[in-house]
C-alpha cells in the first residue's frame, strides 16, 4: 500500500467526506449504532477523519489531540466480534462507493480497513 499515493488521491477533504459518509449510516444501524453515543457522533466522525489524515498524510492533529492511536485499547469497552467487524467493513465499503473512491486506491484502503477492523475484534468466534 502506497500511503503517499492514497493521500495524493484522497487528501484531507476526501477523508473528511469518507468519515462523514460512514458516520451518516451509524444512527440507523441496528448493530453498530448502539455502540456510538448519539451526543458524540460528531466527535467520533472527527476522530476518524483525523486518524485517517494522520495515517495516510502524516498530519499530526490526531496525535496532538489524542496521543498514540491505541485503537485496540480505545475500542476495548465495546463488544466487537466477527459480525461487528463485518458490518463496519460493509458500512465503510458503502461510504467509499458514495465518495467514489478511485479504483486505483480502493484495494489499498479496503486492505487497510480490513486489517484494522480485524485487529479491533475482542470476542472469539462463536
Amino acid at each position: 500500500m502506497d500511503e503517499a499515493f492514497i493521500w495524493q488521491e484522497v487528501g484531507e477533504g476526501g477523508f473528511r467526506e469518507l468519515a462523514a459518509a460512514f458516520y451518516h449510516q451509524i444512527p440507523g444501524d441496528d448493530l453498530l449504532g448502539p455502540m456510538y453515543p448519539s451526543d458524540d457522533l460528531e466527535g467520533a466522525e472527527r476522530r476518524l477523519y483525523l486518524f485517517l489524515c494522520f495515517r495516510f498524510g502524516g498530519d499530526t492533529r490526531y496525535a496532538e489531540q489524542r496521543g498514540h492511536p491505541r485503537l485496540r485499547m480505545r475500542h476495548m469497552p465495546f463488544r466487537i466480534g466477527e459480525a461487528e467487524r463485518d458490518r463496519w467493513l460493509r458500512l465503510m465499503d458503502t461510504a467509499m462507493s458514495e465518495c467514489e473512491i478511485s479504483p486505483a486506491i480502493r484495494p489499498g484502503l479496503e486492505d487497510f480497513f480490513a486489517q484494522v477492523a480485524d485487529f479491533m475484534r475482542n470476542q472469539l468466534p462463536s
